[in-house]
């Protein structure tokens, strides 16, 4: 079973996370390829493959427009596979039910928009890399702490449950198996 993971990403977290579910993938006898969501001329077809993952991380409440603008493109054939979603934020790290109900909120956006319906989705938390922002974008993120009562971080965070996500994968990858 082959698999494809086409991805979104902002700040570089979402193509790390993508080339770990392909390592994960292959390790479990998975042949993966993972491709950056591009303009429309260079969507990779998804169409010789299995199963696709699309992965995408929210950056001001929306995901990528190139991983829209695929999942939209090729909604056709990704609803009669089996496929998956993985969302990448910040928001997946908290206990806050308004965070939780703010992603579900995003992704309800991004399926209606796209008319793409995942056979699973797995909500990954992300990274904060602070030494990768700049002044204002540190800044920014100080005062939404701030704002929501946490202690601001002046140090890189990575917030994935690394083993949540490769159970999901390994999951999804099962599952599309048995469907194929």
């Amino acid at each position: 079973m082959r698999v494809l993971i086409v991805y979104g990403t902002t700040e570089g977290y979402t193509r790390t996370l993508s080339h770990f579910a392909a390592r994960a993938l292959g390790e479990a006898g998975r042949p993966t390829a993972v491709e950056p969501a591009g303009h429309e001329t260079r969507h990779p077809d998804p169409s010789p493959y299995d199963a696709v993952i699309l992965a995408g991380s929210l950056y001001v409440g929306r995901f990528q427009a190139p991983l829209a603008a695929y999942a939209s493109a090729w909604k056709a054939v990704l609803n009669t596979k089996p496929s998956a979603f993985i969302s990448v934020s910040l928001c997946a790290a908290g206990l806050n039910p308004h965070d939780w109900d703010s992603v579900e909120d995003c992704f309800a956006r991004f399926q209606q928009e796209t008319q793409w319906t995942p056979t699973a989705v797995h909500h990954a938390a992300g990274a904060v890399r602070d030494s990768e922002h700049d002044f204002f974008k540190r800044l920014a993120l100080r005062f939404i702490a701030a704002q929501r009562g946490e202690a601001p971080t002046s140090r890189d965070q990575d917030l994935t449950d690394y083993a949540a996500l490769r159970g999901f994968l390994i999951d999804f990858a099962g599952g599309a198996a048995v469907r194929a």
